[in-house]
């Protein structure tokens, strides 16, 4: 079954020549020397005039693999905590995007993985990163999984999970956005307490520290579980390429989002 997008037109260019041309140029030229193989990443989801700089300049300094696991918050609250869109693709402007059936499968055998399409309806999370990916790597096969508010353990399990099912060769994508709806220099203070953590390569530190002081990161679960899956996988640097808020775009810095790209590799 395909999976049609649901912000098209909203948080990106519904007219596939028009979006072709807005994610060249917010990846820019390719950077000197030869792409990071990563084993994740961290990219923002919100519409690309806002947060479209940041995930551009993050995928533009990664190379995509043909296969990646796709993790994104559940802004719904519908279906299941581990929702797995097992099959068929994902629809965008941009081009199809086949679910690697192999590699879902094999996650969808854990107990705590389920088949399940409600979850992926009407998120964004997911999808707008497609686009990126897709420019990057036009072979590419995705396992899109939309997460709920696991405990860590369970963030921790599933991440071993992904390791073991997918190998060094993926690259496991945590879709997340950090703070939301807060005056810029609160937002700047308190994410990057967050960044701090995974640039440690802590996830259970990030999870804590999230949870403990209130930072509304809405995927702290997608990245924790990206960080235990890299941290499995053998990551020993993990590199900010940048952060930003919504106020350096529209000038407001009373009640901001902040967004931030972040690369974990060996």
């Amino acid at each position: 079954m395909e999976r049609e997008p649901a912000v098209a037109g909203r948080f990106y260019p519904a007219e596939p020549e028009r979006l072709s041309s807005e994610v060249r140029q917010l990846l820019g030229d390719a950077p000197s020397g030869q792409p990071v193989k990563a084993l994740g990443v961290i990219a923002p989801h919100a519409g690309y005039v806002y947060s479209g700089s940041i995930a551009g300049a993050t995928f533009a300094r990664v190379e995509v693999p043909p296969q990646a696991i796709v993790l994104g918050p559940n802004h719904t609250g519908m279906g299941k905590p581990v929702a797995l869109w097992p099959d068929g693709g994902f629809e965008t402007p941009a081009g199809r995007v086949p679910v690697d059936a192999d590699l879902a499968d094999a996650l969808a055998a854990h107990r705590f993985v389920s088949r399940d399409r409600a979850a992926h309806r009407y998120e964004h999370a997911l999808e707008v990163q497609l686009p990126f990916m897709l420019a990057r790597q036009p072979d590419l096969r995705i396992v899109p999984l939309c997460l709920g508010p696991l405990t860590v353990e369970l963030c921790r399990e599933l991440g071993t999970a992904i390791a073991d099912a997918a190998g060094p060769g993926a690259l496991v994508v945590a879709s997340s956005d950090m703070s939301h709806y807060i005056p810029a220099e609160e937002a700047r203070r308190l994410d990057h307490r967050a960044l701090d953590r995974v640039l440690a390569l802590d996830p259970e530190g990030l999870y804590e520290t999230v949870r403990g002081e209130g930072i509304t990161m809405c995927g702290v679960v997608p990245a924790t579980v990206m960080l235990f899956a890299a941290r499995r996988l053998g990551a020993r640097t993990a590199t900010l390429v940048r952060y930003g808020t919504s106020g350096d775009v529209n000038g407001d810095d009373r009640s901001v989002v902040g967004y931030a790209g972040v690369i974990v590799s060996d």
